[in-house]
């Protein structure tokens, strides 16, 4: 029965590795979700392949990385051309369905700051068409399914399906209690005053003053992390009985700021219990430009604390981000919790995969700053992975082989019994979900960022690898790197890019990352022949 198993995917958003009970959270409690973990695969040290939203939700659903899919960065929408493990399964007969956010295409209409240069003078412009190094590069395919404007009708819209394989979409966009899409419909259904509720200037009363922290007036029953859990419970009730299995991504918006945990759930964490980390106070030594960059705006009052940049944050304000951030994770954790009871009252349980991840994490304190940006501290790039197979074969436990986000692909297809198409560049982890370790393993991270910040006067470009005890990170176009020894230094504070004693290992760590580089080049297209 097991060989063609359902799948529920979970997966939230900017959440780090470490705000999890099971992974060691000393205050944060997630009973549910370390329920998954007890009966299954945790993977300690598993990593994104982009620390934002597009790139890395695209190398889950490909197993390829940015720069083989395209979507190098946010506002690159993935090219339908581009085959899904979704498109797979559902071709072999699964019933797939996103429950939640895609964020696969743009969810904003804001024009794209990265511009092509004008021609010079002495040049005569391209051609229209002609522009880019390939023709027509999205085709007529439509982009917009996520943006705004589309969800401001009164019926429901109706996406065009397959969406990357996805037959059933019920969809989220945005942030916090911001969000679009079909639940914003949903919203205006429920309650003539459905903007008014998310007005910030009509929040609830607080006192904090933590950046972004928001006491909403949407009730639990409103919000969209019981929307996605709700539309869950009824897609789940759907499948019940069915012959055909199936595969459901859950996608929960949260905990991505601004943070708005409603009702109970904003006093759930008290700020006062929450542990500041290591690396705010002690800092690093030297400090890298990107960080000095962000305490000098705070400092001088030009830090942009309203978008989705990252920022510095002193005491108070973090405590208030974090606590906020716990009770967001707390009501993910209730609506799981909801999700498992569902499905062993549908005798679902004996023949479903249960898998749990997030799309990137959020630095939280860590150096002094937050929520996410072009720089590549663990606190982004490594998040939670548990994989709980059936009970017939979970073998529980932990593994800290070095894995991520693009070897999710593999291993669904793995466990499915379905072949990968040609160019996948994941591999699977089925043998570390049984408890196989690979201590020589390694992980490469990319970024690709639309707009100068932190203080390039470019657009930062940067390449991490990241091995069993090193962080190596490069940027183009600038002298200075990154280098930790995550065996001596967990929480990244001394870097050695510059000191002599480590020259030896900054030198392999370059070519091992200069030939795991050689083999993440795109084989795909096949040859057609031999020329």
């Amino acid at each position: 029965m097991t060989d063609r198993p359902n799948f529920l995917f979970i997966i939230t958003d900017q959440h780090r590795g470490d705000y999890l009970g099971c992974t060691g959270h000393p205050v944060l409690k997630t009973p549910h979700i370390d329920s998954i973990a007890a009966r299954g695969r945790r993977f300690d040290r598993f990593y994104v392949a982009n620390p934002v939203c597009m790139p890395n939700r695209a190398t889950l659903v490909t197993g390829r990385m940015p720069s083989a899919h395209g979507v190098r960065g946010n506002g690159i929408p993935l090219s339908v051309r581009a085959n899904t493990f979704i498109d797979l399964l559902r071709a072999q007969g699964w019933r797939t369905a996103l429950l939640g956010k895609s964020h696969l295409q743009n969810m904003t209409e804001h024009a794209a700051v990265q511009k092509r240069p004008p021609p010079a003078p002495e040049r005569a412009a391209q051609p229209e068409g002609l522009e880019e190094a390939w023709k027509d590069p999205y085709g007529d395919w439509d982009y917009g399914q996520e943006h705004p404007s589309r969800w401001q009708a009164e019926e429901r819209l109706k996406l065009r399906l397959p969406f990357y394989g996805y037959e059933h979409v019920d969809l989220c966009t945005g942030h916090g209690d911001q969000v679009g899409g079909h639940y914003y419909q949903w919203l205006r259904e429920q309650t003539p005053d459905a903007d008014a509720l998310r007005d910030p200037k009509n929040q609830l009363p607080h006192g904090y003053i933590c950046p972004q922290g928001i006491r909403t007036a949407v009730p639990e029953e409103l919000y969209p992390t019981h929307w996605v859990t709700e539309r869950t419970l009824d897609w789940l009730d759907a499948m019940k009985g069915g012959e055909k299995p199936f595969f459901a991504m859950v996608a929960y918006p949260d905990p991505h700021h601004p943070f708005t945990p409603p009702g109970r759930y904003w006093n759930m964490y008290d700020p006062a219990d929450m542990p500041v980390p290591a690396s705010f106070a002690e800092r690093n030594r030297p400090v890298p430009p990107t960080v000095e960059w962000l305490r000098e705006r705070r400092a001088d009052g030009s830090a942009v604390l309203t978008s989705q940049t990252p920022y510095a944050v002193d005491e108070r304000e973090l405590r208030e981000s974090m606590a906020l951030t716990c009770g967001m994770i707390g009501m993910i954790d209730d609506g799981v919790g909801r999700i498992l009871a569902r499905l062993e009252q549908n005798g679902m349980a004996e023949n479903t995969v249960v898998v749990f991840t997030a799309d990137h994490g959020d630095f939280m304190g860590d150096h002094g700053i937050m929520l996410k940006g072009p720089i590549h501290y663990q606190g982004t790039t490594r998040v939670p992975f548990i994989w709980a197979d059936t009970p017939d074969r979970a073998k529980p436990g932990a593994n800290a082989t070095l894995s991520g986000t693009v070897d999710i692909a593999a291993t669904i297809l793995d466990r499915a019994g379905l072949e990968p198409y040609w160019g996948m560049q994941g591999r699977s982890l089925m043998a570390q979900t049984e408890g196989a370790e690979d201590g020589d393993a390694a992980v490469i991270i990319e970024d690709d960022s639309q707009r100068p910040e932190l203080g390039f006067d470019h657009s930062p470009r940067l390449h991490t690898l990241v091995t069993r005890d090193w962080r190596l990170s490069v940027y183009d176009g600038v002298a200075w790197g990154e280098l930790y020894n995550l065996a001596d230094d967990p929480h990244e504070m001394d870097n050695r890019f510059d000191d002599p004693a480590c020259a030896k290992a900054r030198g392999e760590l370059f070519e091992r990352m200069a030939r795991m580089r050689v083999a993440l080049v795109d084989r795909s297209p096949l040859p057609m022949g031999r020329a």
